[in-house]
């Protein structure tokens, strides 16, 4: 038993990848910035938004727009204005302390950089939106209201907004576990059965080319409640692109790998998770990733048509009434909700993937 368990750790150690990176030091290194491109890079994000400040307060208001002002709290008062220049304050702020933070390692500090003139475009274009859509209101009103009316619906209902944002989140959370569940379970099992290949797979094709909205009435009729029916919906969307990925990854395992394990004693359930799952794990990443844009647009969608609340039912509510400074709102917060989703899924996947580095491009 010793010796088997000794044959197995010896065969981990000569499966695992090798990190070149690692193993060459020097190899592969960034390209280095200077201290003083960098300094002069960094200044050049903040002065796009600097920019779009000062357009903002400089400039005066031509048009005849009433800028309404909020109580927030006991004594501050807010209005649309104030609330832009501090978000775009904030976002100064958040952006000197990343250049910071990336100033000792060369990796952050270019990938930090690259990015600079991006912001700096950001930053003007923010500044001609503000007058071309508030202060001489040129643009077609009321489908294109500036940056600084976007932020509006933050005053007049931000309780209503935080709970159509953790309805969403909820939603989306339920769908995500179960859907990756189900999906890495039927990939692995459609991967490594043939039996379970040929009956499940032909079910798994034809389903991936339907629309996961086109199920909502059969989800209705098998779920009375209108959230379980959506959870439902997100689960197919997920379940397709991630099962599929599963099993590709699982099929592609060398059969070198199998044959080295066997001859040092593994059984089957140390060939599928010691061996094969690992080797897939790659592209269970990638299908969760593909999965996650399909299920955010089916989320809006199911809470579009009969969902009591979510962004989604935000964004048609607020269009019946034609408040499209709301329905910007509630697109913004879907990009930045989606954008962290997809980072959190990035962070666990650098982790569980960290043997990766130096062997594939990033």
């Amino acid at each position: 038993m010793n010796r088997s368990n000794h044959g197995l750790a010896a065969l981990w150690e000569t499966l695992k990848p090798r990190n070149p990176a690692r193993d060459a030091p020097g190899r592969g290194a960034p390209n280095h910035i200077s201290n003083a491109r960098f300094v002069g890079l960094s200044a050049v994000t903040v002065l796009g938004l600097a920019a779009a400040i000062a357009v903002n307060r400089l400039v005066p208001q031509f048009a005849d727009v009433e800028i309404t002002p909020y109580q927030i709290g006991a004594s501050l008062t807010f209005d649309i204005n104030r609330l832009y220049v501090l978000v775009l304050t904030g976002l100064i702020l958040l952006y000197i302390g990343v250049a910071a933070f990336s100033f000792s390692d060369s990796a952050r500090r270019k990938k930090f950089a690259g990015r600079a003139p991006f912001r700096f475009a950001v930053g003007l274009a923010l500044a001609l939106w503000d007058v071309l859509g508030t202060k001489l209101l040129l643009l077609p009103q009321p489908f294109f209201p500036g940056p600084a009316r976007i932020l509006e619906p933050f005053l007049m209902e931000p309780g209503y907004i935080l709970q159509q944002i953790l309805y969403s989140l909820r939603l989306f959370a339920h769908g995500l576990v179960i859907g990756v569940t189900v999906g890495v379970l039927t990939g692995i099992l459609i991967g490594w059965f043939p039996k379970v290949y040929y009956w499940v797979q032909p079910i798994l094709k034809i389903s991936g080319v339907i629309p996961a909205v086109a199920w909502m009435p059969f989800a209705l009729t098998l779920f009375p409640a209108p959230f379980s029916a959506a959870v439902f919906l997100i689960t197919i969307c997920q379940w397709f692109t991630i099962a599929s990925l599963t099993a590709q990854g699982i099929k592609s395992t060398p059969k070198s790998h199998f044959e080295v394990a066997r001859t040092l004693g593994a059984n089957t359930p140390y060939l599928v998770f010691h061996v094969a799952i690992p080797h897939a794990m790659p592209q269970i990443f990638t299908g969760i990733s593909i999965a996650n844009g399909f299920t955010f647009t089916t989320l809006v969608m199911v809470e579009m048509m009969g969902q009591p609340g979510g962004l989604g039912y935000y964004i048609n509510a607020s269009k019946v009434w034609s408040a499209y400074y709301k329905v910007f709102a509630a697109i913004a917060i879907m990009a930045v909700l989606f954008s962290l989703i997809l980072w959190t899924v990035g962070l666990v996947e650098r982790r569980v993937l960290r043997w990766q580095r130096g062997l594939v491009k990033q």
